[in-house]
């Protein structure tokens, strides 16, 4: 059951499209989702959803406003009669982009969709593309997986700022970005045929809800995706999921999690590792390990100002992880030639 509290907000710490943070009286810090609730100031008195905190979460693990009691009524319209986080208190209008006339089952002309299971894996591969072909445009699609609010995304920010994303869709309960859709098949529709994508990353926001068991985490949707994908005519490339820095066996090489989604995944998908790492022999049939010689991403990423972390490890302390990303990635580029963009409508 959740947990609520009234405090008092006593400094605003920042502030972007979408979200606030700001620091409670007696409470430490918390975030507004502006575009349910509006924003706040300073001397407000707010309601606070702490379940999170007491929970002692990790990620996600902040104290989140539920209401500003400083306001009787709030009335902020949006574009269309889709709901998203329907038939909670927080339910909004944000539309679908699905509401515009599309051709009812496209063909995505073998645009590459990388498909990633940790909302990490978003920046390593958007990085390594860029770097290696910055006239590509790349689209996120992010799922329901995680994060429902794409304002919570620091990481997804932090891309936009360094030119590394060309668009974003939020697909399902998932709300905030450029384009709204239903579905993510429509998301991927969507990124290639409006947002004119050459290499669309789909993958969860902030968080990942996993369990002991092998099919109790979110990180099974990556099998749908990479499924629909395929039959929409893409490219679908799983990014594997792997560590040398994780403590817990079942994370260590290539994760349960990738495991379990590719055994979910009727079709066979390319699988691409680093070359010499020893993680091709893990990779199940029918699907195909592909060894990617791959560069340094530690100084990669330096080199563009960004520093990710995966579980609060970088580059230097799970090595593996961030080259498993970027082997996926380099494969994406490998599938477009030179000047192979496909000119979209």
């Amino acid at each position: 059951m959740p947990s609520f509290r009234t405090r008092r907000v006593v400094s605003i710490l920042s502030e972007r499209p979408g979200l606030q943070r700001v620091e409670l009286e007696h409470d430490g810090p918390a975030y507004v989702l502006t575009q349910l609730i509006g924003d706040v100031a300073v001397g407000d008195e707010v309601v606070v959803n702490t379940t999170a905190v007491d929970l002692g979460l990790g990620t996600g693990g902040w104290h989140v406003v539920h209401w500003n009691l400083a306001r009787r009524d709030l009335h902020q319209p949006g574009p269309g009669h889709i709901m998203k986080i329907r038939y909670t208190s927080l339910q909004v209008d944000t539309g679908a982009a699905e509401d515009e006339e599309l051709a009812e089952f496209p063909d995505l002309h073998g645009v590459p969709v990388l498909v990633g299971s940790l909302h990490s894996q978003v920046g390593v591969a958007a990085a390594v593309i860029k770097t290696l072909r910055p006239d590509l445009r790349i689209s996120y699609v992010m799922t329901d997986g995680a994060a429902l609010p794409l304002a919570l995304s620091d990481l997804v920010a932090d891309l936009r700022v360094r030119g590394l994303l060309d668009g974003t869709v939020t697909a399902g309960h998932a709300f905030g970005g450029d384009l709204e859709v239903v579905s993510v098949p429509a998301g991927l529709q969507l990124s290639v045929q409006r947002q004119r994508a050459d290499v669309v990353i789909c993958a969860m926001g902030p968080g990942v809800v996993g369990t002991a068991s092998a099919l109790g985490t979110t990180a099974v949707e990556v099998a749908g995706i990479l499924t629909a994908a395929a039959q929409l005519g893409a490219r679908p490339v799983a990014i594997a999921r792997a560590s040398s820095g994780d403590a817990r066996p079942r994370h260590r090489g290539i994760s349960h999690h990738t495991l379990t989604a590719l055994a979910l995944t009727p079709g066979p998908v390319p699988v691409p590792v680093a070359a010499g790492s020893g993680l091709a022999a893990s990779v199940p049939v029918p699907h195909v390990a592909v060894e990617v010689d791959v560069p340094d991403v530690g100084a990669l990423m330096a080199n563009l100002g960004l520093r990710i972390t995966t579980m609060g490890r970088g580059p230097e302390a799970d090595p593996m992880f961030f080259q498993t990303v970027a082997a996926a990635a380099m494969h994406a580029v490998n599938l477009i030639g030179p000047s192979d963009t496909v000119a979209r409508t």
